[in-house]
């Protein structure tokens, strides 16, 4: 069963992990929203899928968010018990860094075991989706960005279409449209006319016009009239495929010998091992004097955790260029990290041990 001080610290730190991660989130989100919403706007992508990407990549933002922002919780949680003096009389009580570390660990393995589903499994499964999400999207922005009054051609450039106007439910009024095939040109006029999306490609669908089919210079053409008549726009296939480490499955990366591929996946599984690192370098980087406040240390913070992701992200190049060998990989920026802790355990323990002998000291002085 958890004491009173444990119930006390652990609601602390979940609810300014939750409230720090909705913030930073908010903040990434809205920046991704604006640049999505750019592309969007000019027609590089339909409008539908603006939400499905700023969805997927919630997913990946969260693999970053999630271990700062636990940091940054334990710093604000430890460091309001310092604020109010309260570690004074928790530590005079005879409550060490190794009772302190309970609670706190707790949230952090909930948080390792979440960043680890994120990382391995979710955060690709969503770049793969986006990437396939956009090189789709781009491809149907081909016929999505169709304006009245201007030509348009697909990628290839083997059907160009053309619609005087476009009313808001995509009725189109005197439609052009041809099309290439080798040296036989086809060109379709109508009335009016209709773009259809059911399926693979979508289509045409004409009313009232007529067909225009022969090979230029050639007396040899067919005049069709139609009522109504559809025609299929083959746009170009996208390439789905990519080596892209990033977009890789983790089951792939761990039969994998590029050395692009180690790397990504040690900068998978240090996401999880990063918020159980974060979150003991916190507690005796969080101690502060009372004049000092709650938010005395967080500018230490900020500093450390800038230089610890700077670490691993020079140190997953060095990987990925072969200037480290796998078996040192990203491991020796957790290894450091972990000594900090120790040499800051070390100083808090010196310094608890003389603050409970000083009180004890003082304790036994007759009044």
């Amino acid at each position: 069963m958890f004491a009173t001080l444990d119930r006390y610290l652990l609601r602390e730190i979940l609810y300014t992990l939750l409230a720090v991660t909705g913030v930073l989130l908010f903040i990434l989100l809205s920046n991704q929203f604006a640049r999505v919403l750019g592309e969007a706007a000019a027609g590089r992508l339909p409008r539908e899928a603006v939400f499905q990407l700023m969805g997927l990549t919630s997913l990946q933002y969260l693999t970053i968010l999630v271990p700062v922002s636990l940091f940054l919780a334990v710093m604000l949680a430890f460091g309001r018990l310092y604020k109010d003096s309260e570690m004074s009389a928790v530590m005079a009580c005879g409550i060490g860094p190794a009772r302190l570390y309970r609670p706190l660990m707790v949230v952090a393995i909930l948080a390792a075991v979440l960043l680890s589903w994120l990382s391995l499994d979710l955060a690709p499964w969503s770049a793969e989706t986006a990437h396939v999400l956009r090189k789709t999207a781009q491809r149907d922005a081909e016929l999505s960005s169709l304006e009245a009054g201007r030509f348009r051609s697909t990628a290839g450039g083997d059907t160009v279409f053309y619609a005087e106007s476009v009313t808001d439910n995509g009725m189109m009024a005197n439609v052009f449209i041809q099309r290439q095939f080798g040296d036989e040109v086809q060109v379709a006029v109508a009335e009016r006319g209709q773009l259809i999306r059911d399926g693979s490609d979508p289509f045409f669908v004409l009313f009232s016009g007529k067909r225009y089919e022969g090979v230029p210079g050639s007396s040899a053409f067919r005049i069709i009239e139609f009522r109504e008549h559809g025609i299929p726009i083959e746009l170009a296939r996208p390439n789905l495929e990519s080596e892209d480490p990033e977009l890789q499955p983790t089951s792939k990366l761990l039969t994998s010998v590029r050395l692009a591929d180690q790397a990504e996946l040690q900068w998978r599984l240090s996401v999880p091992l990063s918020a159980l690192v974060l979150a003991l370098l916190a507690l005796p980087l969080s101690k502060t004097s009372p004049r000092q406040g709650r938010y005395g240390k967080l500018a230490v913070a900020v500093l450390v955790y800038v230089v610890y992701s700077n670490l691993l992200g020079a140190a997953r190049v060095w990987l990925e260029r072969g200037l480290l060998p796998p078996v040192v990989g990203l491991w020796w920026v957790h290894a450091m990290v972990l000594l900090l802790t120790a040499a800051l355990l070390l100083q808090h323990n010196r310094w608890q041990l003389g603050f409970v002998a000083t009180r004890r000291a003082r304790s036994k002085v007759p009044r």
